[in-house]
């Protein structure tokens, strides 16, 4: 035997701590082959098949397959090669599992039925290029074509949600919500009314300004208002609203100066709608953002108080006062 020591087909699979069955398997595939065979036909191998089979193991057990393995054995490619390969394929199961284990997480908490669960993890699983473009197609509905394309380009950065690759369950909920309110067709037309509103009355190129900002001007002119407990409809309202609708009075028509409180209360209810600003905690959500301000109470506050002063409400009386949370 030249003397090196040849084993049986046991022997071997003793040696590597496998079975016969899976020698005889990685024998047949050539992966390990026999150094050769006894006169009665018996396959024999050396200790470099012991080397093999060890190896082959360790591989498959790191989830490499048979094409892989052959290659790194015949030398096609280097097992640093196939190692690096093997490794960016499961990042991408590891992202797959995490998506799924944070849909069956969010389902769990939330108790979701089989048609909220079949949308969440239809919307968890989309591809990053697949989401940009779910976002990307909301915000040209939104930003298209309004004004400069350079005004608004700060204002839809901070409108776009990046999902990390390895999202909690709270984040998975919140991208699913806000892809929800995306799609909306309802909140597309509200949304673009509002960027509309903003547009109105600015130069050409002229980028936004927090002057320009309506939900801003009300926040520092009626906060200390609603922190006081002012009734909006109580004569004490009066000079709070005078001075709204002054720092305010750039951003309406002015031709008709008597329709002024009218159109303000109309932005004001437009701004109001609690989807603009849930879709706003959403994004904080999923892009890890500090949780924003609430203007609810005070846009409360003033579209109570102009609705006061200017006749019913053509929708009817006046709902209540939303309660302020702290």
């Amino acid at each position: 035997m030249n003397g090196h020591t040849l084993y049986s087909i046991g022997e071997l699979a003793r040696r590597t701590g496998t079975t016969v069955k899976t020698v005889r398997f990685y024998s047949d595939c050539g992966l390990v082959p026999p150094t050769r065979r006894s006169p009665a036909g018996y396959r024999l191998y050396d200790d470099g098949a012991v080397a093999r089979m060890d190896l082959v193991r360790t591989l498959r057990d790191l989830g490499l397959d048979l094409a892989d393995i052959r290659k790194v054995m015949d030398r096609e490619r280097t097992l640093p090669e196939v190692a690096a390969a093997q490794a960016e394929a499961l990042d991408v199961q590891i992202r797959i599992l995490r998506l799924r284990r944070a849909v069956l997480t969010a389902v769990a908490t939330r108790g979701a039925d089989p048609e909220e669960t079949h949308l969440m993890h239809k919307l968890a699983k989309l591809s990053e290029a697949e989401r940009q473009r779910l976002v990307g197609d909301f915000l040209d509905t939104a930003f298209g074509g309004v004004g400069a394309d350079s005004a608004f380009a700060g204002v839809r950065h901070s409108m776009t949600p990046h999902l990390p690759d390895d999202p909690t369950a709270e984040q998975i909920h919140a991208w699913v919500e806000l892809a929800a309110l995306a799609e909306d067709p309802e909140f597309r037309a509200h949304l673009r009314q509002l960027v509309e509103d903003q547009a109105a009355g600015r130069l050409p190129d002229a980028p936004p300004r927090s002057r320009d900002d309506l939900a801003a001007i009300v926040r520092d002119q009626v906060a200390p208002a609603v922190a006081a407990g002012i009734d909006p409809a109580s004569p004490q309202a009066d000079p709070i609203v005078s001075a709204l609708m002054t720092r305010s009075a750039h951003l309406l028509d002015g031709r008709d100066p008597a329709a002024s409180p009218e159109q303000l209360l109309a932005r004001l209810e437009r701004i109001n709608d609690p989807r603009r600003e849930r879709y706003s905690s959403l994004l904080a959500v999923i892009n890890d953002w500090p949780r924003p301000e609430t203007l609810q109470p005070v846009l409360d506050w003033s579209v109570h108080a102009l609705r006061a002063r200017t006749g019913p409400h053509p929708s009817g009386p006046e709902p209540p006062l939303r309660t302020i949370r702290s």
